[in-house]
């Protein structure tokens, strides 16, 4: 078995699709009576998850995948140096909802640095992907390396629901939730927006679409400016506090625009 990146992007490309076909059999058929469907989603994550599994262990058996209760071991030189990490449900009031912005999202690590990311939206059949230190592409067309260094009024920045309960605002442009914090990502990535903002994001919601956003250019900063880097926080699990994704060349400019409410 090779331990080439292009083999294995195209068999995340190939599972992703296939675990996304598993994923549409219970997207939007969340119970009506319920904000929140959380048997439903439940189920989905479970199917999704097998299946993954599933496909994993036929093609790369040695490989592991990334579990929150398990702490980081050492560095290795077998093929358990291979971690998929794996988000099921990107956006889970959105999938039950029946509400198209919605993805799952895969990376591999190598002794714990990234190798690949892919986010794959099922119901617009929209897929991102790129390698460590290679171009992102959004389905075929490569992305460049965003070139935005200003903010105006028809700068666009999204963020989480929550954001107006944390922050007080004077963005002079559009400010978005979604619900799919890797969809916002990676539509920044290709230049749909200008920034993003999250609140509370897990590693496996990260681990991907890090290195989709990173290939153009985009980097992850604390709200005071300072450098941030997922991997630091793969024993957490939770980044608790908002982060910004943004082109280095305009960071700055949205923080100004961004303070935190008083506690």
């Amino acid at each position: 078995m090779t331990n080439n990146v292009e083999d294995f992007l195209n068999f995340a490309i190939e599972s992703i699709r296939c675990i996304g076909k598993d994923a549409l059999v219970f997207y939007g058929k969340g119970s009506a009576s319920m904000k929140f469907d959380e048997n439903l989603v439940t189920e989905a994550e479970l199917k999704v998850t097998q299946r993954f599994e599933s496909l994993l262990q036929n093609s790369y058996p040695g490989h592991k995948i990334f579990d929150p209760s398990d702490p980081p071991e050492g560095y290795t030189h077998d093929s358990s140096r291979y971690m998929w990490v794996l988000d099921p449900l990107d956006g889970l009031a959105n999938f039950q909802a029946g509400i198209s912005v919605w993805g799952i999202s895969l990376a591999l690590l190598d002794n714990y640095w990234p190798v690949l990311g892919v986010f794959y939206m099922p119901t617009t059949n929209d897929i991102f992907y790129a390698t460590a230190n290679g171009s992102a592409f959004w389905n075929n067309r490569e992305l460049m390396p965003t070139n935005v260094k200003k903010v105006d009024n028809e700068s666009v920045l999204l963020t989480t629901s929550r954001f107006h309960k944390i922050f007080k605002s004077s963005f002079p442009g559009k400010i978005m939730a979604m619900g799919c914090s890797g969809a916002h990502l990676c539509y920044t990535a290709c230049g749909r927006g200008d920034g993003v903002i999250t609140a509370k994001e897990s590693y496996e919601g990260l681990a991907a679409v890090c290195v989709i956003a990173q290939s153009t250019g985009i980097q992850i900063f604390r709200m005071n400016g300072e450098p941030f880097s997922y991997a630091e926080y793969l024993e957490d699990r939770d980044t608790n506090e908002p982060l910004l994704m943004a082109s280095p060349h305009i960071s700055d400019k949205i923080r100004q625009y961004i303070e935190f409410l008083p506690v």
